[in-house]
């Protein structure tokens, strides 16, 4: 069954989601070693990563950019700092997701299942095209004549999503409804944010705008010679 790693110092919740997750045969996994957060999860290469924001040593924010470094595992935030700048700071720090204390387990347990099985669907196709630029939907990766950039799961499905929509607006509706049940659980502003770190993906490689906002509508992704 999957793994699921916990970023969380209160021995309460960490008690409650571990039973919780325990009775669904899902592995938990807790931190040992709060100077070395990032370690720890790059080699347990957990399936989903739940992440609180207040921690010892270092906060979330700081742990978070340190482990989309070494892991693209998907990052649920759950943190009882329910002020929309420190949600919004997590996600654009590479969370994908978020849940606010107290939190329902059958909640936390919906986000998890979502996300689970939106990362075990294989691809239609392992690599997709547009342009000269290619999408391994196994890795993440887009590779581009500018170079090579690693995607979060998350960044890789919303791509995949208008590339499979080349040069059409996808409604906002319709990419909650695609990544997160319909976005029952979520604020749009976790969509904003995201398609913003993908755009900021693609200006790495000179991509920025191949991506456009259709204000009020969703999100177009054009070709070359739509630009």
């Amino acid at each position: 069954m999957a793994k699921i790693f916990i970023v969380e110092d209160n021995p309460t919740i960490i008690k409650t989601v571990t039973t919780e997750l325990n009775k669904w045969k899902y592995t938990t996994i807790t931190v040992h070693d709060w100077d070395h957060v990032d370690t720890e999860i790059a080699q347990a290469s957990p399936d989903i990563i739940l992440f609180d924001i207040t921690l010892p040593t270092f906060d979330g924010f700081y742990w978070i950019n340190a482990v989309r470094k070494v892991c693209q595992s998907p990052i649920i935030v759950i943190s009882a700092a329910d002020i929309d700048s420190n949600i919004m700071h997590a996600i654009a720090a590479g969370a994908d997701d978020y849940i606010m204390k107290p939190f329902s387990t059958a909640v936390l347990l919906a986000k998890i299942q979502a996300l689970l099985r939106r990362n075990q669907q294989a691809p239609s196709n392992e690599k997709m095209i547009w342009d000269n630029n290619q999408l391994n939907q196994l890795t993440n990766e887009l590779t581009t004549p500018a170079g090579i950039v690693q995607l979060t799961p998350t960044e890789e499905a919303m791509l995949a999503i208008l590339i499979n929509h080349l040069n059409h607006t996808v409604a906002k509706e319709q990419l909650l409804e695609w990544l997160w049940q319909g976005g029952k659980f979520l604020n749009e502003n976790t969509l904003n944010v995201n398609i913003s770190r993908l755009r900021s993906k693609l200006a790495i490689v000179n991509l920025k705008d191949s991506l456009r906002t259709e204000r009020g509508i969703g999100y177009r992704l054009v070709t070359n010679h739509e630009k």
